[in-house]
């Protein structure tokens, strides 16, 4: 879906250790984290309180993808960008705010 309408690359993590490394050896202008991680099921807000925790890398950009208005709002209070959820991936609030961060 980025790539459809964005000029970007997508790099994956799988684990907070991964995305730390990846994090902290490369820029990036945006990530985006599931709710729920695809290799363990673990709740990925913990991964936004590690980067938001990390000097080094706090800085970045972070959304949360998630259809729970409630995990929207804890992200947002942990130092997240508004996110969106599965289900409005092509919806055009979602590229509008995907936008605001990757077109500037």
């Amino acid at each position: 879906m980025l790539e459809q309408h964005f000029d970007v690359e997508v790099v994956q993590a799988h684990t907070l250790q991964d995305t730390l490394e990846k994090l902290r050896q490369e820029q990036f202008d945006l990530v985006l984290i599931n709710r729920k991680l695809d290799i363990d099921y673990s709740d990925g807000t913990r991964i936004l309180e590690a980067i938001k925790a990390d000097p080094q890398i706090s800085s970045v950009p972070v959304m949360l993808i998630t259809n729970y208005p409630e995990h929207q709002q804890r992200a947002i209070e942990l130092g997240a960008l508004p996110g969106f959820g599965k289900l409005a991936l092509s919806a055009p609030e979602t590229i509008e705010r995907l936008s605001a961060v990757l077109s500037a």
